[in-house]
C-alpha cells in the first residue's frame, strides 16, 4: 500500500501568489511593529499600575496566551513577523559588519536559550517583572539593546538562531507545527543555482536563520518566511499540511539540551500555576522552615529550582529504567524521549494562558480603548470560571494523548519486538501520566488574576 503524498498548498494559485509576493511577509511586519511599539511606549510612559495599563494588557493577557497556539498551527512563523527580526534586519543593513556567528554560539547557543528562559522566568518571580508596566518594558529594551548589538555584529539574524529565549521556545512548540516547508531532494540533487535557497539572489535575501532547505528535515530552523520559495529556481520548495506533533516522532539526530529546554518548560509552567494559586504561600512557609532561610528571594529560588527539576529528574529516572531494554544510554534515552514530553508542554502552557486570556480578556478591550476614549466592560472575564477549567482540562486530555502517542511513536521507530517496545515505553508513560496528574490537581484550584 502506498502512502499519498501531501497535498503541496502552493501549487493553489492565491496562496503561491501570497507567498511569493514581494510583500510578503513585510506586510504583516508593519503592523505587527506598530502594535509593538505602542506595547513599548504603554509600558515606558504609561499608568503605572498593571491593571490600568495597555501595554500590559496587550503583552500578557493577548499575546503571550496566544503565541503557543500560534506555533502550533503555523510553527515558527511568529518569527518571520516578530518586530526584534524586522528591527535586526534594518540594523543590519544600516551599520551590518556581517561577522560569521562564532563558533560558541553555534556550538552552545542552545544552552544560552535555555539559561535565558529559565533566568527571565525565575527574575518575573523575584523582581515582578510581569505585574510591573516599568518591568515589562525595561525586558523589552534589554531584549531590544540585545538585537541591536548582535544585527550589527554578526550575519543573519543571529540573535533569533542562538539566543532569542522566544526563539527557543518557538524551536521546540513550532515542531508539533501544522504547516511544512521543505524541498524535493530529486530537484535538489541536480540544482546548479549555487544554493539560492540558502544564499539568496540579487533581488531576495538569504535564508535568515541560516537553514539548507534541501537538507531540512525539521521545522525547528524555519519562520515559513519564503526567501527560498522565491529564490529557487527550479520550484522545488513543498508546503504541505501535517497532523500536529507528527515530526516529533521521526527525529532523526535528537539532542539532550532541545530535551531538557522541555523538561524545564514543564517545570516552569508548574511554578506559573503553583505561584497564583493560594496555596503557594503555605508552600513558600514549608520551603522556609525546612531550609530555616528567610529571605524571600532565596526561598523561592529553591522552590523554583525543585519544581523546574522535578520534570528532569522523572525523564532521567524513566530513561534509567528504559535503558536496559532498549539497549541505550541513559543520555541518548534522555534526549530521545524528552520530545514526547512537547505535545503535554503546550497543552499545559495553553491551558495555564487561557485562565488570563478568558478570565482577564476584558482588560484588553477597556485599556485600549481608554486609549481613545472609549470604555469596556466593568467584568474583565469573558468566560466563567466553571467553563475555563473544562478547557484547561480539555486542552490537557490532548497534550497527555499527544505526549502518550508521540512516546509510542519514537519506541516504535526504534524497536520492532512489541514486547521490548511496551517495556521501553511504560516508563516514559508513566512519566507523562504523573506530570499530567500534577496540572490536573493545579488547574483544580483557583488561580489569581495577573493583571
Amino acid at each position: 500500500m502506498t502512502t499519498r503524498a501531501p497535498r503541496n498548498l502552493l501549487d493553489n494559485g492565491a496562496v503561491s501568489a501570497v507567498v511569493r509576493s514581494r510583500w510578503y511577509p513585510g506586510a504583516l511586519q508593519v503592523p505587527v511593529a506598530a502594535v509593538f511599539g505602542l506595547v513599548a511606549y504603554q509600558l515606558l510612559a504609561g499608568p503605572d499600575v498593571a491593571h490600568d495599563n495597555a501595554g500590559t494588557a496587550l503583552m500578557w493577557v493577548l499575546w503571550w496566551p496566544l503565541l503557543p497556539l500560534a506555533f502550533l498551527l503555523l510553527g515558527r512563523f511568529w518569527c518571520a513577523v516578530c518586530p526584534f527580526a524586522t528591527l535586526s534586519d534594518l540594523v543590519q543593513r544600516a551599520v551590518g559588519l556581517y561577522r560569521p556567528v562564532p563558533g560558541f554560539l553555534k556550538r552552545n547557543g542552545i544552552w544560552v536559550i535555555d539559561a535565558s528562559f529559565i533566568l527571565i522566568t525565575w527574575s518575573d518571580h523575584v523582581w515582578g517583572v510581569v505585574g510591573s508596566p516599568w518591568g515589562s518594558g525595561l525586558l523589552l529594551l534589554m531584549l531590544t539593546t540585545a538585537v541591536v548589538v548582535s544585527g550589527a555584529l554578526y550575519q543573519r539574524r543571529a540573535f533569533c538562531k542562538y539566543l532569542c529565549f522566544l526563539g527557543g521556545l518557538a524551536g521546540n512548540y513550532g515542531r508539533t507545527g501544522m504547516v511544512a516547508l521543505r524541498a524535493d531532494p530529486a530537484i535538489c540533487a541536480t540544482c546548479t543555482s549555487q544554493a539560492a535557497c540558502y544564499n539568496g539572489t540579487e533581488s531576495v535575501a538569504p535564508c535568515p536563520l541560516s537553514t539548507y532547505v534541501r537538507t531540512m528535515d525539521s521545522s525547528d530552523g524555519c519562520n515559513l518566511c519564503a526567501n527560498c520559495v522565491k529564490a529557487c529556481p527550479h520550484d522545488a520548495i513543498t508546503l504541505t499540511l501535517r497532523p500536529p506533533t507528527r515530526e516529533l516522532w521521526f527525529v532523526r539526530r535528537p539532542r539532550i539540551e532541545e530535551s531538557l529546554l522541555a523538561m524545564a518548560i514543564m517545570g516552569i509552567v508548574l511554578i506559573q500555576n503553583l505561584t497564583m494559586l493560594s496555596v503557594w504561600d503555605d508552600v513558600l512557609d514549608a520551603v522556609a522552615t525546612t531550609t530555616r532561610v528567610t529571605q524571600p528571594s532565596v526561598v523561592f529560588t529553591v522552590a523554583f529550582a525543585v519544581a523546574v527539576a522535578l520534570p528532569v529528574g522523572l525523564l532521567v529516572l524513566a530513561a534509567r529504567v528504559a535503558a536496559p531494554h532498549s539497549k541505550e544510554s541513559v543520555r541518548n534515552n534522555v534526549a530521545r524521549f524528552g520530545y514526547a514530553l512537547i505535545p503535554l508542554d503546550i497543552a499545559g502552557h495553553l491551558a495555564h494562558n487561557l485562565f488570563h486570556l478568558l478570565a482577564e480578556g476584558g482588560a484588553v478591550v477597556t485599556t485600549v480603548g481608554g486609549l481613545v476614549g472609549l470604555g469596556g466592560p466593568a467584568d474583565p472575564a469573558v468566560a466563567s470560571a466553571g467553563t475555563i477549567q473544562v478547557l484547561q482540562y480539555l486542552l490537557l486530555a490532548a497534550g497527555v494523548a499527544g505526549s502518550l502517542y508521540t512516546a509510542h511513536r519514537i519506541a516504535r521507530a526504534r524497536h520492532h519486538l512489541a514486547a521490548r517496545r511496551r517495556r521501553v515505553l511504560a516508563p516514559f508513560a508513566a512519566m507523562i501520566l504523573v506530570l499530567a496528574a500534577l496540572n490536573v490537581a493545579l488547574f483544580a484550584l483557583p488561580m489569581a488574576h495577573r493583571m
